[in-house]
């Protein structure tokens, strides 16, 4: 890559031709403030905080839009600058509630707050008297809080909703002479196509967009001696919630989850992994069944909830192509409710059913009047990632310091291919290593298939098996699935299999995930992610001897009519 020479804070540097002042500056470890930007959107040049001087040029300019040219002498640091970020900060902070005692985003993940603290700017310093306007509070989606009380206007969500997800619910409008990013039609975000995915939640600054918390019903529950509370921790959460308390990014923290669970009162930690394992023995009979049949193919996953609620708005027609099997967030649930509460004599009412997620969107999964079993919700209460860490760290539990302790048994043991189901491609090539080995009769041995892997937006790969060729692809974040699905409806595109992850990176980058979170954070995660599938033990599904288990014990078969009853499910057309 060519460099460019320049001067930045009187000391000569080279940098990468054509970056911006911003990435030449955070490169060197040079920190600028920012608000609007984030390294997985374009630059939008709506806060200007991260204006710098160039020398020659009477005004500011905004370091995250002008690029770099061969010569520049840029200060980051004088008065004039320093003067001009308070200036901004103080006008902002005369439209924002002051409630950051109770904001969601309090305790360091505000970007503001950090802001105005590093600045210097405090509310002592002004008159501040915004009140909270509840009309501007949106509370109708089961997943996402708006509250544009808070909103600052940098347009990341519509920059993140529109670019990279293509969906596209927000827009930006005037109302009684203020400017607010509202959805388009001013609708409730539940009357929407929104799909939750909570992507618009992760790169907000501040509190104006945060997943519908459910932190105070976990502690309920786990504080009530009446309850018998089982927990699932997701395969995304043991490679990502270290980071919340200061770990590198993909660190393997299995041990110290269940740990910290137990000391917040849990009854058993299980492990979503198992149901994972369970998914690929009844997504994968049921691929080898559409390929028998020849009928409705491709396949298209249903473990994404959000990816799920996508289809059913956008692409109906295809609904006899998503697979019936529940998620393994559901499977889970309807397991723990059914067969865990049949073997330990407990009365499923008496259960409550919390599960670890990655993902905003499971929240409204759960709460889908399709995911009940005998009258029974399959899974009652949702923590994302950054949920769990909060209430661990609100109960003052010491993480890093606990000692590792074992999932409990019976629903615990998962395998590599459940582990991987957090990375784009994970499901796939779960699957793939079951289903060849079925096809093969155990002949094709292949436990790493490296062409489904990768964090690129589409990915296909074309094998053949037992003389039969499956052509798949891997698709993660909606855009992507548009772009893919709009062919394969016209017949433009033919494939057997199809896996869709509604987020970018698939679970990794679910919008439940520690912040920040970017492309190279999730290329570390996914790192990690692989390196504990490898370490595993038993890297395929139907080996693993809990599955095996449930099958010869309660279930008989996968696809069998109690698997249906408890393990499948419907969608429904959104389209009107």
């Amino acid at each position: 890559m060519q460099k460019v020479k320049v001067v930045i804070n009187e000391k000569e540097v080279f940098v990468p031709e054509g970056s911006t002042i911003l990435e030449a500056c955070r490169s060197m470890d040079l920190w600028i403030p920012a608000l609007c930007y984030h390294p997985d959107l374009k630059p939008g040049s709506k806060c200007k905080i991260c204006s710098v001087e160039v020398e020659g040029l009477e005004d500011l300019v905004e370091s995250c839009s002008t690029v770099i040219a061969e010569g520049m002498i840029i200060r980051t640091q004088t008065e004039k600058i320093h003067n001009k970020r308070q200036e901004i900060l103080s006008k902002i902070l005369e439209n924002h509630p002051n409630d950051c005692l109770t904001c969601m985003k309090a305790s360091g993940d505000c970007e503001l707050q950090n802001l105005c603290y590093v600045m210097n700017v405090t509310r002592e310093d002004h008159a501040f008297q915004n009140k909270i306007i509840e009309e501007y509070i949106d509370r109708s989606s089961d997943a996402i809080v708006r509250d544009m009380n808070k909103c600052i206007l940098c347009e990341r969500c519509i920059q993140m909703c529109d670019e990279i997800q293509g969906i596209g619910i927000y827009a930006l409008v005037e109302q009684d002479g203020r400017k607010l990013v509202t959805t388009k039609d001013g609708k409730p975000l539940s009357e929407t196509s929104c799909i939750n995915c909570g992507q618009c939640v992760k790169v907000c600054p501040v509190g104006a967009l945060h997943e519908k918390s459910a932190i105070q019903d976990a502690y309920r529950a786990l504080r009530d001696s009446r309850k018998h509370v089982v927990v699932q921790v997701a395969p995304a959460i043991k490679n990502t919630l270290g980071e919340e308390f200061g770990l590198a990014p993909g660190t393997d923290v299995t041990g110290k989850v269940v740990a910290a669970l137990k000391k917040l009162g849990a009854d058993k930690v299980f492990n979503t992994d198992f149901s994972a394992d369970v998914t690929i023995m009844e997504e994968g009979t049921e691929l080898l069944n559409r390929l028998k049949e020849g009928k409705n193919l491709p396949l298209l996953t249903s473990c994404s909830p959000g990816w799920i609620k996508f289809v059913e708005h956008n692409f109906p027609q295809l609904l006899p192509n998503v697979s019936s099997c529940k998620s393994p967030q559901q499977m889970f649930g309807a397991l723990a409710k059914s067969y865990y509460a049949e073997r330990e004599g407990i009365n499923p009412q008496d259960i409550v059913s919390i599960s670890i997620m990655p993902c905003t969107a499971k929240k409204f999964e759960a709460n889908r009047p399709e995911m009940e079993t005998n009258g029974l919700r399959d899974v009652d209460i949702v923590l994302t990632t950054r949920e769990l860490a909060k209430l661990l760290k609100l109960q003052q539990v010491p993480f890093l310091q606990l000692k590792d302790a074992p999932f409990d048994e019976f629903l615990g043991t998962g395998t590599g291919a459940a582990r991987i189901f957090a990375a784009s491609g994970g499901v796939m090539e779960a699957a793939l290593r079951t289903v060849t080995h079925i096809l093969t009769n155990g002949e094709m041995n292949t436990l790493d298939y490296h062409g489904v892997r990768g964090l690129e937006g589409t990915k296909e790969a074309e094998l053949e098996i037992a003389g039969q060729k499956l052509k798949v692809a891997i698709v993660n974040g909606t855009k992507h699935a548009r772009n893919l699905l709009e062919k394969v409806a016209v017949g433009e595109a033919e494939y057997h299999f199809i896996e869709v992850m509604g987020c970018p990176g698939g679970c990794l980058g679910g919008g439940g995930a520690p912040i920040p979170d970017h492309q190279e954070t999730r290329e570390r995660r996914k790192e990690g992610l692989y390196a504990s599938d490898a370490e595993n033990t038993i890297r395929r599904s139907h080996e693993n001897p809990e599955v095996q288990r449930l099958y010869d014990t309660y279930l008989k078969a996968p696809g069998s009519h109690k698997a249906h009853k408890l393990l499948h499910t419907h969608y429904v057309d959104r389209s009107k």
